[in-house]
């Protein structure tokens, strides 16, 4: 299993992007929550069943990253700046697409930032409904390859069944659900929330995982 940064800068190249990170308590979440926001780069998309073709990052997108307490889960939503009012609430950003990696646990580099060892397994969500088991694969031939104990194989699929009755039966739900914690972490950056400066370099993580 591999670790990697909530920064995302060894394979999205994230590290010159604003990122913050700070843990939220209220009645809606409670867990780690972390946030990129992207200034610059060309659109990249994914192309979904019902989705379409659907921009997941890019120049004016942010992605929003929860670890939820008691789950071994990394939430990134991939939102657009679009208004776009949903139930009686109007929302400045959208959900463009959600991706949950399984995950072993929660780590942390000395520069603070956030590490998630990866599991695997993930699921693909949208708004319009796409519901997506990604990388099945991999952690089939982890078990065939014992880098994974048949333990951890059930507990990864026990998670990504519980990802998908929790976030993929009702899609306006759970877009409401992170614009709500969008929303409340952009009012933390208002009120005095900073970035997460000199952040460790690439040759620096290679060293460490």
């Amino acid at each position: 299993m591999k670790r990697k940064r909530l920064d995302r800068d060894l394979k999205w190249g994230f590290q010159y992007f604003p990122y913050y990170q700070t843990r939220l308590d209220c009645d809606i979440y409670h867990g780690l929550v972390s946030l990129i926001r992207l200034t610059d780069g060309e659109h990249y998309y994914w192309d979904f069943p019902k989705a379409g073709r659907t921009p997941v990052c890019g120049k004016g997108m942010v992605w929003l990253q929860l670890v939820p307490d008691g789950c071994n889960r990394l939430i990134t939503a991939m939102c657009v700046p679009r208004k776009k009012t949903i139930g009686d609430k109007l929302y400045t950003y959208s959900v463009s697409a959600v991706y949950v990696d399984v995950t072993e646990g929660i780590e942390y580099d000395p520069d603070g930032v956030a590490v998630y060892i990866d599991k695997y397994i993930d699921v693909m969500l949208t708004p319009k409904g796409d519901v997506i088991i990604d990388d099945r694969d991999e952690l089939d031939n982890a078990l065939q390859n014992q880098e994974i104990t048949q333990e951890q194989y059930n507990d990864a699929l026990t998670e990504c069944d519980s990802i998908i009755s929790q976030m993929g039966t009702d899609a306006e739900k759970t877009e409401i659900w992170l614009c709500d914690i969008l929303n409340i972490v952009y009012t933390r950056i208002t009120k005095g929330l900073k970035p997460i400066e000199n952040r460790i370099s690439k040759s620096d993580i290679s060293k460490i995982g």
